[in-house]
């Protein structure tokens, strides 16, 4: 296992359980962690398309500690079928810690398409723990539809905002929500104040951007607060809160 340690501070590894206190939840209401992996030349995947291929085992340990106790794992139809997603389902280990949290068995994955070509092959649709939801519009295709809620609940939306969809992901009760991307659905929730954490890792590599979706220039940069660095691999995990205004 990957050691992780705060920067600046080699003597004692990160547990654990040290890690899932270092990423907490609060107790209530809403809370939005967008998490993604960057290279040093700002590239979210490598050479083929994903993010895992510049990603590490220290990297992957964050990701895990930050999925433990989340509600909902939200994505966009690109990121869906590009990262070949597998199935959320309850690991046993976490089973129990999340049942004393009032939490279900594992978290619900959430896919934002406004199309629905999705990859519906994949096992998540059937292997996961929770039935999947997927979020589309009320004018999506009548064909489309029909397919979509064979695999999933679907939820119709007049429009799809970020606000509209947060709010129906809540209305299921499920507050505690991770963004895994991809960069134009993160830079939607950013531009709409919406994202209240940012856990971006740095990988220590050149890979170039053209596998990474170019996304607009938002009107007004959104600011965010430094709370941790840890290091591990070579990578370094940072932790960001939303800038208090």
């Amino acid at each position: 296992m990957s050691e992780l340690r705060r920067l600046g501070d080699p003597s004692s590894p990160i547990t654990d359980d040290g890690l899932t206190a270092a990423y907490p939840w609060p107790d209530s209401g809403r809370w939005v962690r967008a998490m993604m992996v960057t290279t040093l030349d700002g590239a979210a995947a490598g050479a083929d398309g994903l993010s895992g291929s510049v990603s590490s085992d220290a990297d992957m340990r964050v990701f895990g500690s930050v999925r433990r106790f989340a509600d909902a794992v939200l994505v966009g139809a690109q990121t869906m079928r590009a990262e070949r997603y597998t199935p959320m389902r309850t690991q046993p280990a976490r089973a129990e810690a999340r049942a004393a949290n009032g939490q279900s068995a594992a978290p619900v994955i959430v896919v934002v398409s406004r199309s629905l070509d999705l990859p519906w092959d994949l096992p998540v649709w059937s292997e996961s723990t929770h039935r999947p939801v997927v979020v589309t519009g009320t004018d999506a295709d009548p064909d489309r539809l029909r397919e979509a809620r064979e695999h999933a609940d679907v939820v119709a939306l007049p429009e799809v905002s970020p606000a509209a969809i947060l709010d129906a992901v809540v209305d299921r009760g499920l507050r505690r929500i991770v963004c895994e991307g991809g960069p134009r659905l993160l830079a939607e929730l950013t531009a709409a104040g919406l994202v209240d954490e940012l856990d971006i890792t740095i990988a220590p590599l050149m890979a170039g951007t053209s596998e990474t979706p170019v996304t607009p220039v938002l009107e007004e940069a959104a600011r965010f607060e430094p709370v941790h660095v840890l290091e591990g691999d070579g990578f370094l995990m940072t932790r960001y809160v939303r800038a208090v205004r």
